[in-house]
């Protein structure tokens, strides 16, 4: 192998990983302008944003920084560019594409809510299939269900990130009813496109990543 293949092989993780996660921002503000719920995970951060009334975008680095210590302690080759991507920018994109996407869309009806939430999923998924491929590092929540996978060897990555859903989601909805939301009121972040991710966005990123170019050679 000649000098210049690696070094291409770097370069294409490296804008795999950046893009991906850039991506997945794009994506979570796409949920939030279709108001039809949010992915698990951002359902959690919801729920914390309902009782721990900061920016969200601020609020996302410090809960990040949390798990990142989950990382530290468990599997630190976990962490790497796309870790301080998603840790620092992540937030701030969703904040902006969301506001882009209804200053552009403006009011929409049920059908164009449900065609944008269709976009999200497939957007999210594919840009978490883009970054997990590259392997420079996961977002700190990812990791969560990606060591699990890999310590107890017997269950796929999916099912393990079908579990870590449905444990954000559960905590979701008692936060967000600690915080005084009605039932009504929680479905605009706990809503359909919440349970079609917890349940089904693993599985999704297993079929995007078999497609995607995968520089690595690893499989999730």
């Amino acid at each position: 192998m000649t000098e210049k293949q690696p070094k291409n092989a770097l370069f294409t993780r490296i804008w795999m990983s950046a893009l991906g996660v850039l991506v997945c921002g794009v994506s979570v503000g796409l949920f939030k302008a279709a108001e039809l719920g949010v992915d698990p995970f951002q359902s959690l951060m919801s729920g914390l944003n309902a009782v721990i009334p900061i920016r969200f975008g601020t609020l996302y680095v410090i809960v990040n920084v949390i798990l990142l210590l989950f990382s530290l302690i468990f599997d630190r080759s976990k962490i790497g560019l796309a870790t301080v991507i998603n840790l620092t920018l992540l937030g701030y994109v969703a904040d902006f594409s969301k506001g882009l996407t209804l200053q552009l869309l403006g009011q929409m009806s049920l059908v164009g809510r449900l065609v944008l939430l269709a976009v999200a999923i497939v957007v999210m998924c594919f840009g978490s299939a883009l970054y997990f491929n590259a392997n420079l590092g996961v977002s700190t929540y990812d990791a969560v269900s990606l060591v699990i996978a890999e310590r107890q060897k017997k269950v796929p990555f999916k099912w393990c990130r079908i579990l870590s859903d449905l444990v954000c989601v559960i905590l979701a909805a008692v936060l967000l009813r600690c915080a005084g939301r009605s039932w009504q009121e929680i479905t605009a972040d706990i809503g359909i496109a919440t349970i079609i991710t917890a349940f089904f966005m693993g599985p999704l990123i297993s079929a995007f990543s078999k497609l995607l170019p995968n520089p690595t050679g690893r499989v999730f």
